[in-house]
């Protein structure tokens, strides 16, 4: 008997976009003959993600499911030859009686991702990021090949790329203070809004400020776009607003993509407030927003802003264009508690406004830019919650940075064939569910496992409601391999 009948099918959609045998390919962590295989450890992790594990110690709970752990052996030898499958059994001296590794087993290959010697560099006081170990890097490029994998089947000209970082509260030693004022790590992603995965995603210490070298993550991310791609748009919050990422997006100087489009989120300074308070009051114009299909007004205003600031907006092709986002404040603040409110506050003909900025160098509509630009906090930051809450992003394995690192690499694997499952073999209203009603669906499928004339089945209840749908998705599933 199984648990799990539907996780099966992430099986199939990972041997069709081609992860196992990427993993073979790029990882070379376990070394020489004998033992589990890259493959067998980092898919065990996925798959423990999947379902809905937290720990490594959950991996005991996979071990005494008979009915999967049969399929999983049937599944990790498929697609071999017949002297690939005797090399495969020859790596255990004695008789293998395990179909997961154990607890101790995985927390032995994850101490091969970090570098102790890396650690003396850290100074106290300072944002200070470890280069990525030959492990860590070779399980990146294995996400690298996934993508890839997703947009032969699913294929966007367009990507619109939303950089942003999110907090994973932990109590480990090694865990350091954030602004929040408690330990955490604060992982930098970067989400690839049309085909709904995470593109890149640099795990980081608490202390590192969101905006710390995003010039670089973003080239990276760049690097990380499979063919297809013709077209990148940008979109960040504050963290973003940067002189230098500012300068590479509109001076084109990416030598595949060129001129990259951008909205961000701009630093309420002081100055930026003086030549706010320039603009007349007839150039404010209503942000709109529709319920129920009627436009109706959103309760803010919106102005475009004539300000240049000493070497921020100065290019060679021009300045760029601040638009500025006001909203009355409903219940005035009390007398010096406005430097402790979390939005910047400037009065409007003796009534205070909440006041925010975005920096562009798109020529639409400006109210179209403060709509485009706000899509960001929806399926990214919504993705956030699920990396810590529906995956295995919010808890960590151990205090050492580069085990935790590729706990969290392994992590935005699962997500993103997730999401992949969602949009290529799902399809509906399945593409906006929570991964949680997912398993309750799909995953949690309670099934006899039966062995007969060489094949293996999996038989659910009698009118059990998830049967035909299971077919359908395998017949998906199989429609998107590549011939032979």
């Amino acid at each position: 008997m199984t648990a799990l009948g539907g996780l099966p099918v992430y099986l199939d959609l990972a041997h069709v976009l081609g992860l196992t045998r990427s993993i073979r390919k790029r990882m070379s962590v376990r070394r020489g003959g004998q033992g589990w295989t890259d493959a067998q450890v980092v898919m065990s992790l996925i798959l423990l993600n999947l379902a809905g594990g937290s720990a490594v110690d959950d991996l005991k709970v996979f071990q005494e499911d008979e009915g999967f752990c049969r399929v999983l052996e049937r599944c990790e030898l498929e697609g071999l030859s017949r002297a690939e499958r005797r090399a495969v059994r020859r790596r255990w001296r004695k008789e293998k009686r395990r179909s997961v590794p154990s607890p101790s087993a995985v927390f032995r290959y994850l101490e091969a991702f970090h570098d102790e010697r890396q650690e003396a560099e850290r100074v106290k006081g300072k944002a200070w990021i470890p280069s990525p170990t030959e492990a860590l890097r070779s399980l990146l490029e294995v996400g690298k090949d996934l993508l890839a994998g997703v947009q032969r089947r699913r294929t966007e000209r367009t990507a619109t790329l939303d950089m942003d970082a999110t907090l994973a509260q932990t109590m480990k030693a090694g865990a350091l203070w954030c602004y929040q004022g408690y330990t955490s790590y604060q992982p930098l992603n970067v989400w690839w809004a049309e085909q709904r995965l995470v593109l890149h995603s640099e795990f980081r210490d608490g202390n590192v400020p969101a905006g710390y070298e995003q010039l670089r993550v973003l080239r990276e991310a760049l690097e990380r776009l499979p063919a297809g791609v013709e077209r990148v748009r940008l979109r960040t919050d504050t963290a973003g607003y940067e002189h230098a990422l500012l300068q590479y997006c509109e001076l084109g100087k990416n030598e595949r993509f060129g001129r990259i489009e951008f909205a961000i989120g701009c630093d309420v300074t002081p100055e930026f407030k003086r030549c706010v308070a320039l603009v007349p009051e007839a150039e404010w114009k209503p942000v709109w927003r529709e319920a129920g299909g009627v436009r109706i007004k959103a309760g803010q205003e919106w102005a475009e802003v004539c300000f240049v600031p000493e070497g921020m907006c100065n290019t060679r092709k021009g300045a760029y264009r601040f638009l500025a986002i006001r909203e009355p404040l409903h219940q005035p603040c009390l007398p010096g508690m406005e430097p402790q409110l979390p939005f910047p506050v400037m009065p409007f003909q003796g009534h205070p406004y909440k006041l925010f900025g975005v920096v562009t160098n798109l020529v639409w509509h400006g109210e179209e830019v403060i709509h485009w630009h706000r899509q960001r906090c929806g399926n990214s930051e919504e993705a956030h919650s699920v990396m810590k809450e529906d995956l295995a992003g919010g808890t960590f394995p151990s205090g050492k940075f580069g085990v935790n690192a590729a706990w969290w690499a392994v992590m935005i694997l699962a997500l993103n064939l997730n999401e992949a499952m969602k949009r290529l073999a799902l399809g509906g209203e399945w593409v906006n569910r929570r991964l949680k009603a997912v398993r309750f669906a799909l995953i949690h499928l309670a099934g006899r496992v039966i062995e007969r004339s060489g094949q293996l089945w999996i038989r659910l209840s009698k009118n059990s409601p998830s049967l035909s749908w299971l077919q359908e998705i395998r017949l998906r599933i199989a429609g998107l391999a590549p011939p032979g």
